[in-house]
């Protein structure tokens, strides 16, 4: 089994004529059944930002990081797939798809952080990586030559990550770039020099904010349960009705806003809170108590809104049906 030698190094190595062209490196949509969470970080310093001007990032991260919404999607086996021709230089598979959140302790990823993967050499010294694949999905070998859309593997959850997502880098001798703006020049655009052919670029028109998830639950809910499934089906006698999303984008100042409607069309809440900094990933949430006879059965409705500067950027309605 061959291991990947991961070098993590913040670079900003110019474009060659030789550089590839690259496809979508994933079969899904972006915007609609997957989205970029996290972009290559153009800081030098120890803040972070995207080549977009934006804060979908975190620092000295060289990736691009393709986020499907939840377990339910990885189950349904999306495809990962070679972004140009070239040949496979190393994989590794077997590593388990397990969030590190519900890992034990401090796992050591020193070895094995991108999890199951492959990389693919390009010539010119210009290779691709495709990370934290599902286990047993790998369907290429090592010294295979492969062509652009080829697939390799599926999208997982294994290495040192918290969510189903493929990590895609991009590296011209061994310094990472970003597919963006490999110049390294922000111009809060992707860059004329842009590694993307046209029809990718424009599947990957920049999105800063999104829901990624949203659900109702009894209790405040924690990170790891949204993203395993929904909670217990609610009853007449929940200990509390709670409407919760997973919002990627957020920043400072942003104002959500939560409202809970009973059967009958009656207010049971409004929640106002102001988020506290930029993040790439929020989970905020609202509740009711459950009333001294119980809930009444029939439709509930949740609503939620967030507004950067008074101006809605996203919203989202869930129903539930109580019986």
């Amino acid at each position: 089994m061959r291991q990947l030698f991961l070098i993590a190094l913040l670079s900003c190595q110019p474009a060659f004529a030789s550089s590839p062209t690259l496809e979508l490196p994933i079969r899904c949509t972006p915007g609609l059944d997957c989205f970029i969470q996290n972009y290559f970080d153009h800081d030098p310093g120890h803040g972070w930002v995207d080549y977009a001007c934006g804060h979908l990032s975190y620092d000295g991260h060289t990736g691009t990081d393709f986020r499907l919404s939840g377990m339910e999607a990885m189950h349904q086996r999306v495809s990962v797939v070679a972004a140009a021709n070239g040949v496979v230089v190393g994989l590794r598979d077997g590593e388990p798809d397990v969030s590190v959140m519900l890992r034990p302790g401090k796992p050591n990823y020193s070895k094995h952080a991108a999890g199951n993967a492959v990389r693919i050499n390009h010539g010119d010294g210009w290779e691709t990586q495709y990370s934290h694949m599902l286990q047993g999905s790998v369907v290429v070998h090592v010294g295979q030559q492969v062509r652009a859309g080829d697939q390799l593997g599926m999208v997982g959850l294994s290495g040192n990550t918290a969510f189903p997502h493929l990590e895609f880098t991009v590296k011209h001798n061994y310094q990472s770039v970003d597919p963006f703006a490999p110049s390294g020049n922000s111009t809060c655009a992707a860059g004329a020099d842009s590694l993307w052919k046209p029809k990718a670029l424009d599947a990957l028109g920049y999105i800063p904010t999104g829901i990624l998830l949203s659900g109702w639950t009894t209790e405040a809910p924690d990170w790891n349960k949204p993203r395993i499934g929904e909670y217990a089906a609610l009853g007449t006698n929940a200990a509390a009705l709670v409407f919760w999303v997973e919002v990627f984008g957020v920043q400072t100042g942003d104002r959500q806003i939560f409202e809970m409607f009973d059967p009958q069309g009656e207010r049971l809440l409004t929640n106002e809170t102001t988020i506290p900094g930029n993040k790439s990933v929020w989970l905020g949430y609202a509740g009711k108590p459950r009333p001294p006879r119980g809930w009444a059965v029939g439709a509930y409705r949740a609503e939620y809104r967030l507004e950067r500067k008074g101006v809605p950027v996203v919203t989202t309605v869930r129903h539930l049906e109580i019986h």
